[in-house]
């Protein structure tokens, strides 16, 4: 779990979250160098939900491989890093954004047969204040995730 740590949009449209991964991924591969965007999903504040590393999402759909990323050091090649568009050190995210997340994540554990408790943030692997409130509220989603499951 990540947030984007960009600017809270209030543009909560299809073209805004489109624009908005168009974006992340030129940053990460002419700001960064890497072949593609980081993360495998970002997940826009209108909850929008769009496919980052190329190849994540037929992975994601087939259930049985996972396409490589560069979103966490030390778990890229055994997290889905799921990428939420905006900042969250001192406010919630929009509810858009929480239940497609919810969502998403109860479909990403029932097709890689991941137990909702091994729902984490960065936070939990690297020295980052990344994803903010968002991983105050992992227990939420966690039960939120196995409720759906």
């Amino acid at each position: 779990m990540h947030h984007t740590a960009l600017a809270n949009s209030t543009d909560y449209s299809q073209a805004h979250a489109f624009q908005n991964s168009r974006d992340i991924q030129d940053l990460h591969m002419d700001g960064n160098g890497w072949v593609d965007s980081g993360q495998h999903f970002t997940n826009s504040r209108g909850g929008w939900l769009t496919e980052g590393r190329n190849g994540s999402l037929y992975a994601l759909l087939h259930g049985q491989t996972m396409v490589q990323g560069a979103h966490c050091v030390g778990q890229n090649d055994q997290a889905i890093g799921i990428e939420n568009e905006g900042t969250y050190l001192t406010e919630q995210p929009p509810a858009a954004l929480w239940n497609s997340l919810v969502a998403f994540c109860a479909f990403t554990c029932q097709q890689y047969a991941i137990p909702p408790t091994e729902i984490y943030g960065h936070k939990d692997f690297n020295n980052t204040q990344c994803p903010g409130l968002l991983h105050d509220r992992l227990p939420e989603l966690r039960t939120a995730v196995a409720g759906r499951l």
